[in-house]
């Protein structure tokens, strides 16, 4: 596959299938050990983080009153013992 002038390259058929990529899909890249990752957007980090805020506030929603106003640190320092006990 060749890279042309401006940088461009035919992504196969056969992968972009098979990630679901069509035209007018959002595609991002990344540089991991010194070779180019193409993903479909919304499979990243910052949509990994999206998809984890969602599930932490389903989670806040089943919990009693008390601790739907509690934010991260509040809950972690509720569930660590006690400084003085043997845990």
């Amino acid at each position: 596959m060749q890279v042309t002038e401006k940088g461009q390259v035919t992504i196969p058929k056969r992968l972009r299938d098979a990630a679901g990529i069509l035209p007018g899909s959002r595609v991002s890249f990344t540089l991991e050990g010194g070779k180019i990752i193409i993903r479909k957007a919304g499979t990243g980090t910052d949509d990994r983080r999206k998809a984890l805020r969602v599930a932490a506030d389903r989670v806040r929603k089943s919990l009693d009153a008390p601790f739907r106003q509690m934010d991260g640190e509040a809950i972690m320092a509720f569930l660590r013992p006690d400084d003085d006990s043997d845990a």
